[in-house]
């Protein structure tokens, strides 16, 4: 697995991360707007912020006086890809298969002789 994909995982752990890229689902969004439904200080924010910025989730330029970050969908694609491999499997249900093998065995073995 890459180090790319392990960064996004990493910075996919947190709660506070995973919201504020929901935040960012809707439009670009200045820093100090990212901080306001959070009771953090913006140093905090800004900590999140780098961890999502150095997993490439998202970008930030400055506009003028005023920092603004973007979401960058294209930085999970290999996370989503290699989360998709688990999807070709699908569940097994265990007492259908139990009761599978019981009906083959009992077929192999054939009917019981008399003792």
């Amino acid at each position: 697995m890459p180090s790319s994909i392990d960064a996004v995982f990493a910075a996919l752990a947190d709660p506070t991360r995973r919201q504020i890229l929901v935040m960012l689902l809707e439009d670009d969004m200045a820093v100090t707007d990212v901080a306001d439904p959070f009771e953090m200080s913006l140093a905090a924010i800004s900590k999140h912020l780098t961890i999502l910025t150095r997993a490439g989730l998202i970008s930030q330029d400055k506009r003028g006086r005023v920092k603004w970050c973007k979401l960058e969908p294209d930085a999970m694609r290999d996370a989503s890809i290699w989360m998709q491999s688990f999807g070709q499997f699908e569940a097994v249900n265990l007492d259908a298969f139990e009761r599978f093998l019981e009906r083959e065995l009992n077929h192999e073995e054939g009917p019981v002789a008399p003792t």
